[in-house]
């Protein structure tokens, strides 16, 4: 007799459809075969499914079992085909019943996925999030995972969430002896939490708050510049409390990303806050943009729909810096490998910060000015050109740190960040930010006078500026504008984004 049950293969953070077909014959020796390009994981799982099959109660048949996985030519990896094949092979005995028209669940109507414990239990999986939107494409009833997934997977909307504790639960849910209760839907605004820090605890620095408003208000990338000790590191984590909430849609994807690997809290079943990613100078390019013999997403992907910040910029290695050209113009990461590529999304704010020197310090003479250029020069010309805005942020005097004025706070620079956002939904559209106009858009939202004109080429000129640059200021402008609830961007915006392309001045 042959049964089959449907599973899914976790490919990046996307899944694809993955049956399982379990097949038993008379043989005179009883045995087991698992087929269909199965890793090591997924062999051992035989041994897992034998012994919770029997430690449940039910008989593990003594036949030849084949159970073959599909397509055949896609590796299966990892434990998520436990629960699947036990099901299979339990459907295939007859320990679960096959008949329908009773109205039981039938096993054909979900996808299935769940890893064994030796008794029995059902243990947590990667990438329910993925699996429960196969099954609403696929048209499913809904899906059956692992009680601890089951608040994850149920933030899809339109598909029922099944979640069980043991084999037991499935096999008397199939067979109408127990009743399972859907999960009900995950709501997004019970997860929102408030900002861990607020930029009215940062002393002073108010001319870089008036940049960081300008980044997040156009969603451009930004690098600060300045000795150790002077908030660079508390303003980049405080960057996420002023951008837009999530939509759910955006949710949902930054939460598909972090279950694909494993990094979702069990508490926290939905990311409702943009990430802040903040990777050691060691790491390495694989752990930035992803990689691995099976490709995963890396730091640059887990930042999506966030804030990348890399501390100590010139100390990355030279070709971990390199690899970030691609995300921060596209938008996306593809990894190449000998099976196929993968795509993962990695739409993120790039915030850089580093010393001027080794030892920390501004440039105060022909020495220190050499020993900068030189610090400076790990950072290569094509990244640099690809961050709109390049700021200094000095030392705070200490009348700032003893006085009991506090600064601009987050909330005043998140009401100007989401009034600037509105009035950029309202110009171009809900998915495209000031800092991704490009072509005629950028030459319609940015339309300049004569005067406007002649201010950026001359700063063309005298900086040695490149066309890049020559678009990341007119999109900072615009940002500036913006900000200002000005219609048409002027000569004095420009002069501002000028303003902030200080590497470009210092080199």
């Amino acid at each position: 007799m042959i049964s089959r049950v449907e599973s899914f293969i976790l490919e990046g953070i996307d899944a694809r459809a993955c049956e399982i077909e379990v097949d038993l014959s008379s043989a005179q020796l009883p045995s087991t075969t698992i087929v269909g390009l199965p890793d090591a994981s997924v062999r051992e799982s035989i041994q897992r499914v034998r012994t919770a099959v029997c430690n449940s109660g039910y008989r593990y048949p003594r036949k030849r079992v084949t159970i073959n996985l599909a397509p055949a030519t896609v590796r299966k990896e990892g434990p998520v085909y436990d629960l699947p094949i036990a099901v299979a092979l339990l459907a295939a005995s007859g320990t679960i019943d096959p008949t329908t028209g009773d109205g039981r669940p039938q096993t054909g109507e979900f996808l299935i996925g769940g890893e064994l414990a030796l008794d029995g239990r059902i243990r947590p999986i990667k990438g329910v999030i993925s699996l429960t939107e196969l099954a609403r494409q696929r048209g499913k009833r809904g899906v059956i995972v692992p009680l601890a997934n089951a608040a994850e997977a149920a933030v899809v909307d339109g598909v029922e969430v099944r979640g069980v504790r043991k084999l037991g639960e499935v096999v008397g849910m199939f067979n109408g002896r127990i009743t399972v209760e859907p999960q009900p839907t995950t709501d997004i605004e019970a997860h929102r939490t408030t900002p861990a820090v607020d930029f009215a605890d940062i002393r002073g620095q108010e001319a870089a708050k008036r940049a960081l408003t300008i980044a997040a208000a156009g969603a451009h990338n930004i690098l600060m510049i300045g000795p150790a000790g002077t908030g660079k590191t508390m303003m980049a984590r405080a960057l996420a409390g002023v951008l837009p909430p999530l939509s759910r849609a955006e949710a949902l994807e930054v939460t598909r990303i972090y279950s694909s690997v494993g990094q979702l809290p069990r508490d926290r079943p939905l990311v409702t806050e943009r990430p802040v990613r903040t990777p050691h100078h060691t790491a390495s390019a694989a752990a930035i943009v992803g990689g691995g013999s099976i490709p995963r997403p890396g730091e640059v992907s887990l930042a999506h729909c966030g804030v990348l910040f890399l501390d100590e910029l010139p100390e990355f290695a030279r070709d971990v810096l390199e690899t970030l050209r691609q995300p921060l113009e596209e938008g996306w990461v593809t990894i190449a490998r000998a099976r196929g590529s993968v795509r993962f999304p990695a739409r993120f704010m790039f915030v850089g910060a580093l010393n001027p020197t080794p030892r920390g310090e501004m440039a105060r003479d022909e020495v220190s000015q050499r020993a900068m250029e030189k610090y400076l020069a790990k950072i290569s010309r094509p990244l640099i050109d690809r961050i709109d805005i390049h700021i200094e942020v000095p030392a705070v005097a200490y009348k700032q740190l003893v006085s009991r004025r506090r600064g601009t706070d987050t909330a005043t620079i998140r009401k100007r960040v989401l009034e600037a956002r509105r009035v950029q939904c309202r110009r171009q559209g809900p998915q495209t930010t000031n800092a991704q106009l490009s072509g005629g858009l950028l030459d319609q939202c940015v339309a300049l006078d004569e005067i406007s004109q002649t201010l950026l080429g001359q700063a063309m000129t005298e900086l040695g500026l490149s066309a890049r640059a020559y678009d990341k200021i007119r999109r900072v402008a615009r940002t500036i504008a913006d900000l200002d609830g000005s219609q048409n961007v002027a000569s004095h915006h420009i002069s501002e984004g000028v303003q902030y392309r200080l590497l470009d001045r210092m080199l």
